[in-house]
């Protein structure tokens, strides 16, 4: 199919509920991507936050090969070595990023296909374990679109068309520690928090905030669910954003989750997601929860490539090193349309005094791949594999954009 016919047939058959670019991307390799008509792009945006390890990494690429080869699909009702290798494998990563904590060790993890289903079993674990209804949740926070994740989502404009929602849910300000100190009480089964709020604007919390979360979620009995769907693996130059907030308390992570939320990146392109949660909790009933493609073997041999590229090429610390850099790049421009550049890593928001919408397509037309957060935030997430010299490029673009009657 020709451009044109391939717009044409995704609009007629399509759902309608993502808005498309005109561009149709047909290849991808690192940080670029291409489009039908050859045209090149400087990717910012990693699918979304998924392609940490760039896009079709070789190593990660030939694990999917490899496997696919020999066993694509298989539930949890049998053993697989896959499957055990990659619970081996996490649970070793999470072991060394949040250590023998006070709250115990996150051993216990159950896959599912996206970062929304990961929140969904969350959900329903801490309403299971702790026989509690209410979940605390934070104004601009995002977590996905299904029922349960939608009910903590903050956004009226993705709430409001499915009302009502799942019932329980408050939401209080995020980073106000006495407001959620407020709300959690004998009837919370948990308290849901993103470190770095990424659809609601790039808005990382301070870190005693979080600290106090664990603080008042001990007091009242309840669990500390921690979202790191966007921020975790590497992402905000730790290998989970929690671990930002550490205050020496212990050896290992920082915020200790009860409950941890993966996905995007967590497959290396494959869609996969996990809940993992510490043993103390101990474990769901047989047959209440399941996912019929959750660990399976395809996804579980491309997770475990994509967590050795994180660790052999040192991408994480790539990812700290580079963001202080675009950090400090951004925060220079002279572009009055700028209020503020925040962010980890390589999570970056520039808030503006206008809407972002035409930034986005005047770095689109400069060939740089962008997202919002929200109505004026543009947003950066960049694989943790990009150039330098790509970072540079998309600066550049940044600024001329900035700088020119579009953006205001």
């Amino acid at each position: 199919m020709d451009t044109q016919r391939i717009i044409d047939c995704e609009n007629a058959h399509a759902s309608g509920a993502t808005p498309r670019r005109p561009a149709v991307i047909v290849r991808a390799a690192g940080a670029r991507l291409w489009d039908a008509d050859g045209r090149e792009y400087i990717d910012c945006a990693a699918g979304h936050g998924w392609a940490n390890t760039g896009h079709c990494h070789p190593a990660v690429t030939r694990a999917i090969t490899e496997q696919a080869g020999v066993l694509i699909a298989q539930t949890e009702t049998a053993y697989n070595d896959q499957r055990a290798s990659w619970f081996d494998e996490l649970t070793t990563l999470l072991h060394e990023s949040f250590g023998p904590a006070p709250t115990g060790y996150l051993n216990r993890v159950h896959a599912c296909n996206s970062g929304a289903e990961a929140i969904e079993g969350a959900l329903k674990l801490a309403r299971f374990v702790t026989g509690r209804q209410g979940v605390v949740a934070m104004k601009n926070a995002f977590h996905g679109r299904t029922f349960g994740a939608l009910s903590a989502t903050w956004n009226r404009k993705y709430r409001d068309p499915f009302a009502p929602l799942v019932p329980g849910f408050t939401h209080v300000p995020f980073n106000d520690l006495a407001a959620a100190e407020a709300a959690v009480g004998p009837e919370t089964a948990a308290v849901i928090v993103e470190i770095v709020q990424g659809e609601g604007g790039v808005n990382p919390g301070d870190p005693a905030y979080f600290r106090g979360l664990r603080r008042v979620c001990d007091a009242r009995g309840a669990l500390l669910i921690v979202d790191e769907i966007q921020t975790g693996l590497g992402r905000t130059g730790k290998w989970f954003a929690a671990e930002h907030c550490q205050a020496g308390a212990h050896a290992g992570g920082g915020v200790d989750p009860d409950i941890l939320a993966l996905g995007k990146s967590l497959g290396g392109g494959v869609p996969m997601g996990a809940f993992v949660w510490r043993e103390e909790l101990g474990t769901f009933a047989p047959g209440i929860h399941g996912s019929t493609f959750g660990a399976n073997p395809l996804a579980c041999a491309a997770s475990r490539a994509a967590l050795r590229v994180l660790r052999e090429e040192h991408l994480v610390e790539r990812a700290a090193r580079l963001g202080r850099w675009l950090l400090d790049e951004l925060r220079e421009l002279q572009a009055p349309v700028i209020r503020e550049v925040r962010g980890l890593g390589l999570m970056v928001g520039i808030e503006l005094r206008s809407r972002v919408t035409p930034v986005l397509k005047g770095l689109l037309d400069r060939g740089v791949w962008a997202l919002p957060a929200g109505p004026t935030v543009l947003r950066l997430l960049p694989p943790l594999t990009i150039a330098e010299v790509d970072l540079e490029k998309a600066v550049r673009a940044i600024y001329e954009v900035l700088t020119t009657r579009a953006s205001r």
